[in-house]
């Protein structure tokens, strides 16, 4: 399902920035970010960097912890990828309905930059390049 590099962003210039070496990447929400930020920003954060670069390939995903009724909520608003955690009241419905959206929901998030890490927009473009020169 991955099939490019995580760059965990935590608002639009995070978001811009992960865009801007112009390597595939996977946007990756913060952890439980669909329980304090909310669907609709994320959806707007990842809309807006993939718009302003649109020759970049990527996708997005957003991280709902255990907040089964916010992953059902990120669905209805249109986005169907996601982490919800095992666990969680109602995964085995989830999934299904992001999977009949064409999307899928990881258990976990995958291994990902956090550009809140100190240095890591300068470690981004190794970072977008080591995994695809890896044949990932």
């Amino acid at each position: 399902m991955i099939v490019h590099p995580a760059v965990i962003v935590h608002g639009p210039s995070d978001a811009r920035a992960a865009l801007a070496p112009g390597l595939p990447v996977t946007l990756l929400s913060a952890p439980g970010a669909a329980g304090f930020a909310g669907c609709l920003w994320w959806r707007q954060v990842a809309t807006a960097a993939q718009k302003a670069n649109p020759a970049t390939e990527s996708i997005d995903i957003l991280d709902c912890a255990d907040a089964s009724g916010m992953a059902l909520a990120a669905l209805r608003s249109g986005l169907c990828r996601l982490v919800l955690w095992p666990r969680s009241p109602g995964w085995n419905a989830v999934a299904a309905i992001a999977n009949r959206q064409g999307g899928f929901v990881l258990t976990r998030a995958p291994p990902a930059l956090d550009l809140r890490e100190p240095n890591a927009i300068r470690r981004l473009p190794r970072w977008l390049a080591d995994f695809d020169t890896a044949g990932a």
